[in-house]
């Protein structure tokens, strides 16, 4: 087995490569879909269970947006978007560190020589999501600015005229803020990248030294850093929409 930065492709659908990484993140999508949708169908007025589990969930993160957003409406209009990014980038970390997930392959042949193919590998693992994720965020960001203000208020942040006073900083501030967007998808995306798939080097390199106790704490600590990178990505996230709705001069 070799550490792979890429994606090792297992198969294709015609032309369409299913990768590791992308199998891994179907498995997890369609589990908290049907697991979500099962508990939904089973709504009981007093909860027990696994939708006690969802309903703590649910509260816990909607009171953490309103209290990024201090305003329960924007904080219900958000809440989709950031309970899927943190759930879906929480349990595909998670994911990639069962037992067998990162070890157990086929036999086939990656960069010229034969090696074992894991079947799954985290999706954060993958810079192609990463990557996506962080422009679909991105691009959320920007579209909910405009909703909020309208897109000649909205432009006002980027491209503001020379000649108003002081002369030439203004249209300078909104250079700083053009790139500044550019800057955010590099940033999530390799934040997420850097931290997931250092964490899979870190534990494959041990459990080939050390296969017993040695790699128990790293594990734990993996466990812990994937749960801190979804609440950042997701945070971040949160924060950026909420500076998006508020009006250039404020």
């Amino acid at each position: 087995m070799e550490i792979s930065i890429a994606a090792e492709k297992l198969f294709s659908f015609g032309t369409f490569p299913v990768t590791n990484a992308f199998l891994i993140g179907a498995i997890v999508s369609g589990a908290l879909m049907i697991g979500t949708r099962r508990i939904v169908e089973r709504w009981q007025e007093v909860p027990r269970g696994a939708q006690n589990v969802l309903e703590t969930i649910v509260e816990a993160l909607l009171d953490l947006i309103q209290s990024v957003t201090l305003d329960r409406r924007q904080a219900l209009q958000f809440f989709p978007l950031i309970a899927t990014i943190f759930l879906f980038v929480l349990f595909s970390n998670w994911a990639g560190l069962l037992p067998g997930l990162g070890t157990v392959g086929i036999y086939g042949e990656h960069n010229g020589h034969h090696t074992i193919i894991p079947f799954l590998r985290s999706t954060s693992a993958d810079l192609n999501f990463t990557l996506a994720l962080s422009l679909i965020v991105v691009l959320t960001i920007q579209f909910t600015g405009i909703a909020a203000m309208g897109i000649m208020k909205y432009g006002q942040k980027f491209f503001v005229s020379p000649f108003h006073k002081p002369y030439g900083i203004g249209t300078a501030v909104g250079l700083l803020e053009l790139v500044s967007e550019v800057g955010k998808t590099i940033s999530f995306t390799f934040r997420l990248f850097g931290n997931v798939f250092a964490g899979e080097v870190l534990l494959t390199v041990m459990l080939h030294l050390v296969p017993y106790l040695l790699p128990l704490p790293f594990l734990f600590l993996e466990i812990f850093v994937g749960f801190i990178q979804a609440v950042v990505f997701s945070m971040l996230t949160l924060v950026f929409l909420k500076m998006a709705t508020i009006p250039p001069e404020h």
